[in-house]
């Protein structure tokens, strides 16, 4: 059974007189039956806990600083209407004690924690976020990652791989960013993309009537079944009029069209973004990177450019990094970059445009 963590914090201009505060509060935890257990905080001001006969745990803490705070644990099938009660209760009752020394009331709405449905997923700069899924569609571990379909109500289904958001059915200015953001013309060119599993890419790509495109991805079934308002039936078959699916790893692929002098007008890669960090966990991604990033180049044709995706807009340094990356390859480069927003990602997101010099 899942719980509901509700949160209220008091921030004042000085420290609370504890003893007032906490004689002040004592009626409404009577009230509930609610057993209390004082903690020794070595003069840390006073915390307590409260322990209700439904359930209910609640942590209070007058902080020596200048803060209190009230944390409410109950469970999933608890009124919520007498939960919110007592939540006011509290509130009225320190806001009339702390009357003068209050610079700032916040309560938060209920996290709730450990429920069948996880709404709760973090940005790429470390925010929470709590998204409107309100069904699981598919969550299973493939040989390469583990992969989730959730369905959001104002998003539609989202691929969630290894526990990062990375595709909804809202997420079209994504697609556009990658693929040049409009500017391009894709009539009768070669188009090679690098992933892609979701189908986006490649669904909006045939549009523009390309000679042919190449996609490498090493699994793509899960979107061709959940995520159909993205990919349309182009994931439906391995070959179209215009593409092809090959279900293989990117890299000897890459190596092979090397040695056979094959080159595209297009390469867009849709693998992986740019490492958050460069810390030792992270090495590997960024050697992946770039050897992606060199072997792209040299089968881009001279007057050919070379998509991909970078980051969260914040990660700077990790953008720096990348940046500094494409100064390191077997030829020089140009690169331009444009800042998306991806609605389901809630943030602002870096995609770069690399060509020859």
């Amino acid at each position: 059974m899942a719980l509901r963590h509700y949160t209220l914090d008091f921030n004042l201009s000085s420290p609370a007189d504890c003893p007032s505060t906490v004689r002040g509060l004592q009626s409404i935890f009577q009230e509930q039956e609610m057993t209390e257990t004082v903690h020794d905080t070595e003069g840390h001001g006073y915390l307590a806990t409260f322990i209700g006969k439904n359930g209910r745990f609640l942590v209070f803490r007058v902080h020596s600083h200048g803060l209190v705070t009230l944390d409410l644990q109950c469970c999933e099938g608890d009124d919520i209407a007498q939960v919110e009660n007592l939540l006011n209760a509290l509130e009225n009752k320190l806001s009339s004690i702390l009357h003068g020394n209050i610079r700032r009331v916040k309560r938060l709405p209920a996290l709730t924690r450990g429920a069948a449905v996880d709404r709760y997923w973090p940005t790429a700069d470390g925010r929470l976020v709590e998204y409107d899924i309100d069904r699981v569609l598919y969550d299973e571990d493939s040989a390469y990652q583990n992969i989730k379909i959730l369905h959001s109500q104002q998003f539609g289904n989202i691929l969630i791989l290894n526990g990062d958001v990375n595709l909804a059915d809202s997420d079209l200015p994504y697609t556009q960013a990658i693929m040049g953001g409009g500017k391009e013309n894709y009539a009768g060119k070669e188009v090679l993309i690098l992933g892609g599993g979701d189908g986006g890419i490649l669904a909006e790509a045939v549009k523009l009537k390309p000679k042919m495109i190449t996609m490498v991805e090493i699994s793509f079934h899960i979107a061709a079944t959940h995520m159909k308002k993205t990919c349309g039936s182009v994931l439906d078959n391995l070959n179209g009029d215009c593409y092809q699916v090959l279900v293989e790893d990117c890299v000897p692929v890459l190596k092979k069209y090397v040695e056979e002098g094959k080159t595209f007008d297009y390469v867009i890669n849709d693998l992986t973004a740019v490492p958050i960090s460069t810390a030792p966990e992270e090495d590997s991604t960024w050697e992946f990177l770039r050897l992606i990033l060199d072997l792209s180049i040299k089968v881009l044709r001279p007057t050919g450019k070379y998509f991909t995706q970078g980051n969260c807009v914040n990660l700077t340094e990790a953008l720096t990094l990348y940046e500094e990356q494409l100064g390191r390859l077997s030829c020089p480069v140009y690169f331009s970059k444009e800042v998306v927003c991806v609605p389901s990602y809630m943030e602002l997101w870096v995609f770069y445009t690399i060509w020859k010099k």
